[in-house]
């Protein structure tokens, strides 16, 4: 894969050092003297990975994380720090000032590169949501509220998965000061509660006693509901070498045992508040597709997608040699409706409308809303005689009640149709949706309140 990782060291033997290792599997290395220097830079460049060291004059690396981690455009980048500093608590520290990991001087070439191209692929996903968000700051963020609730440190809920007892008791005594952590011992029974209950972090210990813990992982991995779900393992020294292969097959981070309380903290709130980025970016990716194809008042798909899904459908009638109709309905004198009781009168009526026109449309339908009071249905395998009763059906269940508009407050309303059917393999989706139009007027001309068709 290849990534841009930003090397920052005030030695510049070190720099390069680093960069030599990193170029060798074909990363793109830039770098920066001094932690001003790599701020400017991240707010500057596209930067997938930070390695940054600990000790700097001026501006430690420390305090360059801190900054990083609380912009708003540069909280995404994963920083790893770098460091010939082995006290835990100088880990914690960095931890706390939100780095996604540590490397120790010097630094073990198949630890950097593994963690650099995790950290890097984690990173590349978030920015493939970034690019299709579309918010107010046209960075995928949303207004200072959100924000802070992505910042924040609330508790969240994570479960535990370990068959040694003391280990999981100190485990749990740590986290359940500050979460809401759950302990289970029986791997099967864990991943069914991982596919019934959202949980925002799981804790495995790689040396299950009853299962492979890096085949549990890779189950959790495949499973849909926990497909994003952030792992931490937990490993015994002396093995690195499943370590590594955990950190290759997507677990998020890791803890060396014996499990020191302060780092498991530390940790356990690095990958939550990042799973919370993550889940924030997923959902505003999810709002935006549906704003892109459906109408925001009526709930229906819009025009934009019917043509796109027309012409699909079309090409797959020329290869089933089905039927194909098509069905517009246009509210009679909509415009009396909103000068006579106003535009708010006028979005209940099209609210009302589309839940009825919505009755009419099965499974296989298509229903739209073109714009404005006119809708459509696509209705595949669909001959013309069907297509009619359908019309017909519709046209009734518009007038045979009247709309309501308020308190105590009624209107009747009508609608006219216009019904096309496909005519074969000559025939286009523009063709085809003219000539329903074509109906659509001509049922407006003969007196409204009624249903044309093409073949008519």
């Amino acid at each position: 894969m290849t990534a841009r990782v930003l090397v920052v060291d005030d030695i510049l033997a070190n720099v390069r050092l680093l960069q030599a290792r990193l170029e060798a599997e074909y990363f793109e290395v830039m770098t920066a003297s001094s932690g001003q220097e790599a701020l400017d830079i991240c707010q500057r460049e596209r930067i997938d990975v930070v390695l940054l060291d600990v000790m700097m004059p001026g501006m430690d690396g420390f305090e360059v994380c801190r900054r990083l981690k609380s912009s708003s455009s540069t909280l995404h980048i994963p920083v790893v720090m770098v460091t010939a500093l082995d006290q835990v608590s100088d880990k914690v520290q960095g931890l706390d000032c939100g780095a996604d990991d540590f490397l120790t001087k010097p630094v073990d070439d198949i630890a950097l590169v593994t963690r650099v191209k995790s950290l890097a692929r984690l990173k590349m996903l978030n920015d493939e949501m970034l690019m299709r968000v579309t918010t107010s700051r046209e960075m995928g963020l949303a207004d200072d509220d959100v924000l802070a609730g992505i910042l924040s440190d609330g508790p969240g809920r994570v479960l535990v998965i370990d068959d040694h007892p003391r280990s999981s008791s100190r485990v749990m005594s740590a986290l359940a000061k500050v979460h809401d952590a759950y302990i289970e011992p029986d791997p099967q029974i864990a991943l069914r509660h991982l596919a019934m209950q959202p949980f925002d972090l799981l804790v495995v210990a790689l040396s299950l006693e009853g299962m492979d813990g890096l085949r549990l992982c890779s189950q959790v991995r495949s499973m849909d509901r926990t497909r994003h779900l952030p792992i931490l393992i937990m490993v015994d020294a002396g093995d690195e070498a499943r370590l590594l292969r955990g950190l290759d097959m997507g677990v998020n981070d890791y803890l060396m045992r014996p499990v020191e309380r302060h780092e498991l903290l530390a940790r356990v709130k690095t990958q939550i508040r990042r799973k919370r980025f993550s889940d924030y970016l997923r959902n505003r990716l999810r709002e935006s597709v549906e704003l892109s194809v459906s109408d925001p008042l009526t709930g229906l798909h819009n025009r934009r997608y019917m043509e796109r899904h027309l012409k699909t459908l079309i090409q797959d009638a020329l290869r089933s040699r089905r039927s194909l109709s098509v069905l517009i309905a246009d509210i009679d004198h909509f415009k009396h409706v909103n000068d006579s009781y106003g535009h708010d009168a006028g979005d209940l009526v099209l609210k009302e409308f589309s839940d009825r026109f919505r009755r009419y449309t099965r499974g296989s339908d298509l229903a739209c809303r073109l714009g404005g009071e006119e809708f459509l249905i696509i209705m595949p395998d669909t001959d013309p005689v069907l297509a009619g009763h359908i019309g017909e059906r519709v046209r009734a269940c518009v007038a045979s009640e009247p709309f309501t508009i308020g308190p105590d407050r009624t209107i009747w309303v009508t609608a006219s149709v216009g019904l096309a059917t496909w005519d074969g393999d000559d025939d286009t989706a523009e063709a085809l949706f003219k000539r329903a139009d074509n109906a659509l007027y001509t049922a407006k001309r003969q007196g409204r309140n009624q249903v044309v068709s093409d073949a008519a």
